[in-house]
């Protein structure tokens, strides 16, 4: 898959780092929000391994608040443009506005990462227009709800059924638009609008996200559904991320999204060198 004007050859899971520059993301809010501390992280993910280096400038974690146009402007542009200036690394912008997309790959962004999976006024024929004229290729996630009210009480008649779906039905509103199929990436969306079981079972039936012959990108760093399950504070989920990580690395997928790249870029060089033996 081509990024802008980098290639990524999905024959092994690759990393991609998270970096928030929000005061309130659930596992760094405000680690990273100023400009030296980012890079410096940014560095540090690149020197352990990351492929792609995700920015945020909003929280979706659980009952998050939006914040404004301008808000995400001004945390995100200035960060996308000091990486592009510094690293060799596909930056992907975390966001659903249309304005932040345009603006982020004007400033080196080679990637659109969107939760809301391009159902934001604009959102499509913004992502579509720059994937038409800059090769740029768009993550789409399901999520239950919004974030401010998609953990209270989701249900679903299955799971898995019900995101394969939907990965079928955005897949068609994406290629109607002026997408080339293979400018689309795919997120389950572990931990937005799911139960406890809900993301165990998309866990086990991972490998059901990868009949499209499409990126399948997991989101599973330092989530609620480890620390919930092995009574884990925020921070000290790294087992369970090297965990879970493995598992979804086994069934296919093509991008872990992590926190911790040193750990994560482990796990890809022992499913890399798994797919080199016969």
């Amino acid at each position: 898959m081509t990024f802008k004007d980098k290639t990524v050859v999905f024959d092994s899971p690759k990393i991609m780092g998270i970096l928030n520059v929000t005061p309130d993301s659930f596992s760094d809010g405000g680690q990273f929000n100023e400009l030296d501390a980012a890079l410096r992280h940014t560095q540090n993910m690149l020197e352990h391994g990351a492929t792609f280096i995700d920015v945020g400038g909003e929280s979706t974690r659980p009952g998050a608040t939006p914040v404004s146009l301008s808000q995400e402007l001004d945390r995100v542009i200035p960060v996308i443009a000091a990486i592009a200036s510094r690293f060799d690394v596909i930056i992907s912008i975390d966001t659903s506005k249309a304005e932040v997309m345009k603006e982020a790959v004007s400033n080196g962004a080679g990637l659109i990462n969107d939760v809301r999976a391009l159902r934001e006024p604009n959102a499509l024929q913004t992502a579509a227009e720059l994937a038409i004229k800059h090769n740029i290729p768009s993550c789409i996630m399901h999520m239950q709800g919004k974030p401010e009210t998609m953990q209270i009480a989701p249900k679903y008649d299955s799971v898995v059924d019900t995101i394969t779906g939907f990965f079928s039905e955005q897949i068609a509103r994406l290629t109607d638009a002026g997408f080339h199929y293979k400018q689309i990436m795919l997120d389950p969306g572990f931990g937005f609008g799911k139960t406890l079981d809900h993301n165990f079972e998309m866990l086990k039936h991972f490998v059901h996200f990868t009949q499209f012959d499409l990126p399948v990108l997991a989101g599973l760093s330092r989530k609620s559904m480890i620390g919930k399950l092995l009574s884990r504070e925020v921070n000290d989920r790294l087992a369970g991320d090297i965990t879970v990580n493995t598992i979804a690395a086994l069934a296919g997928a093509s991008v872990l999204r992590v926190h911790d790249v040193k750990e994560a870029m482990d796990v890809a060089q022992i499913i890399r060198k798994l797919n080199q033996i016969n």
